[in-house]
């Protein structure tokens, strides 16, 4: 059943924000694997680097035809393999669709551990109909039209039904943006800024939840968690915002919600 959407604040979800054990290795702060853009690789770098500076302990790209383009381009924490997914390590979350997704990785979705959780972008969205795994959908509302052509209403009720539909938790981007979670469990962000309407900033979100959620936060946590930070990133830059301003944002939004 729906309930009515609680206010994304920090208080939803400010305690189950991770943070390192003293003693902790990068693998305690999750690995998450990302599948590279076939053409927009710079979709894949923002999301990768997001990732990575939210505190995911490991990130690596995995890339068969622009490997040498990531390997270029990345900052040099990201790790970038160009062999099959099979082949990484203790995969914690699964990142797909930042820069587009091809429909033939689409069984590399249905092969990670079972434990892994999947964040699917863009593309990736409208390939997966449900999930017997943990799963968040991060669709603006053209991709949330094309995956779900049938669902309609208001902006609350149609992320409930895809939720209730996929069993994953859906993130319909927009000016308020709605986080549902399957049975009904739903928030409400109006914390943003009109400036993230430009290229990129769904990738940096994309990577910001898969960061999260690769350190221990449920999904729907992570999601509203995610959905927060990065419309807060956005009203500290503020006129001139690029992508990848949200990103060098990060550090100092932890600190504050962390202290």
């Amino acid at each position: 059943m729906q309930s009515e959407p609680r206010e994304n604040t920090p208080a939803l979800w400010s305690d189950a924000l991770p943070r390192p054990a003293p003693d902790g290795h990068k693998y305690d702060r999750g690995h998450v694997a990302i599948l590279g853009a076939p053409e927009l690789t710079g979709a894949t770098r923002l999301a990768a680097s997001a990732c990575s500076r939210i505190g995911a302990g490991l990130v690596t790209v995995l890339s068969h035809d622009q490997a040498d383009v990531f390997r270029t381009a990345l900052p040099p924490d990201i790790m970038v393999r160009s062999g099959p997914l099979a082949d990484l390590k203790r995969i914690t979350v699964l990142l797909a669709g930042p820069g587009g997704f091809e429909a033939s990785r689409l069984d590399e979705l249905k092969s990670l551990p079972e434990n892994a959780v999947r964040v699917l972008d863009a593309d990736a969205i409208g390939l997966w109909k449900t999930s017997a795994h943990a799963t968040v959908l991060t669709p603006h509302e053209g991709e949330f039209a094309r995956a779900f052509p049938d669902v309609t209403g208001t902006r609350t009720a149609m992320a409930s039904a895809a939720a209730d539909r996929t069993a994953s938790t859906i993130v319909l981007k927009g000016p308020d943006t709605v986080i549902a979670a399957p049975g009904g469990d739903m928030a409400c962000n109006t914390h943003a800024s009109p400036y993230l309407a430009k290229a990129g900033t769904g990738d940096v979100l994309a990577g910001i939840i898969a960061g999260l959620i690769a350190q221990g936060m449920e999904p729907f946590a992570a999601a509203c968690a995610g959905v927060w930070i990065h419309g807060e990133a956005a009203c500290r830059v503020g006129r001139g915002l690029i992508a990848g301003d949200l990103v060098d944002e990060l550090p100092a939004i932890l600190g504050g919600l962390l202290n």
